[in-house]
């Protein structure tokens, strides 16, 4: 077959499968926002247990059917990753935009020209966007919450001061904090009043959002509740710690900035001259990918690009 139209078939079926994942995701929005109306309209409130159980399947990959399920349901690890990034979309659309975007990747490399071999290479980046998008929208959750976390335990401490139980304070850090961190509080909130002990519903929200500062938090409710003490004083020297710690990640950030930017500038400029040496002189490159030499140059050139990156990725990155 001719290897073009193998491609634009590639192509077609791709971006249907955008299509249809779209689309599953306007006609869920549309049925939520059809629930939420009928609820108004009715005077009916949606339940904790409904919530959960929608959470449930919203990010239970194993509730997944098919040869998506069985696919998908080996990585035990990508539930959480899509609870922790609270990912709007369901694990099948994800896969459908994935492959999607794959294809989209491919037919844009076909559409500018470029040699036969990066065509792998465009469909590999398109797929790998959405997985960077659902990467960053995970990291910059926890960044929030972890911001979030000294005044959360400072409002804790003032909450149990006045009388307030620690089930309370949780409700209070719930109601009066914003996103992400009064979502994992009431998730907490929630589960203990389902009759999970505290301490497991603190250790699930630490399962949720791995930090040493949660750790923190949650060995010292765990530890207060065994053995005594005044938690609301405990708590305050954990927020004290928590911001002594972001003073001292805030100058590390900034000792390391010339690093950083240095490494983002040596990435990115093999790329950006082999992409403008290609656009000026098209037979000069394709002698790469041509003879059997300039393969191995590629896949060497590849190879020291990944080692370099970990490098300065293990230079730059120091643990406070």
């Amino acid at each position: 077959m001719d290897p073009v139209l193998t491609i634009m078939i590639a192509a077609f079926v791709g971006v249907l499968a955008l299509v249809i994942g779209v689309g599953n995701i306007i006609q869920s929005k549309r049925s939520s926002q059809a629930e939420s109306r009928l609820a108004a309209f009715t005077g009916g409130s949606t339940s904790v247990g409904s919530q959960i159980a929608d959470e449930i399947v919203r990010d239970g990959l194993s509730s997944a059917s098919g040869l998506v399920g069985k696919i998908i349901g080996r990585f035990k690890n990508l539930p959480m990753f899509f609870q922790q990034a609270e990912s709007p979309l369901k694990p099948e659309q994800f896969l459908l935009l994935c492959a999607g975007a794959g294809a989209l990747g491919a037919l844009v490399t076909v559409i500018i020209r470029s040699p036969p071999a990066l065509i792998p290479v465009g469909a590999a980046c398109g797929v790998a966007l959405p997985w960077l998008w659902l990467w960053m929208r995970r990291r910059s959750r926890f960044k929030k919450f972890e911001a979030q976390l000294s005044n959360a335990l400072d409002l804790m401490g003032r909450a149990l001061r006045s009388g307030h139980s620690l089930s309370s304070a949780l409700h209070v850090v719930s109601s009066e904090m914003p996103a992400p961190i009064s979502k994992e509080f009431q998730k907490v909130h929630e589960e203990q009043n389902l009759g999970i002990p505290i301490d497991q519903a603190l250790k699930n929200m630490l399962k949720r959002m791995p930090s040493m500062d949660v750790q923190f938090f949650v060995i010292a409710v765990c530890i207060q509740r065994q053995c005594g003490g005044d938690l609301a004083e405990i708590l305050a020297k954990i927020g004290g710690l928590v911001r002594e710690r972001f003073k001292i990640l805030g100058q590390v950030k900034a000792l390391t900035g010339e690093g950083r930017i240095s490494g983002i500038v040596l990435m990115a400029l093999p790329p950006v001259l082999f992409a403008a040496v290609y656009y000026l002189n098209p037979d000069y490159v394709m002698i790469l990918f041509d003879r059997e030499e300039g393969r191995k140059m590629l896949f060497a050139t590849g190879f020291l690009q990944l080692l370099g990156a970990i490098c300065i990725k293990k230079i730059i990155d120091i643990k406070v």
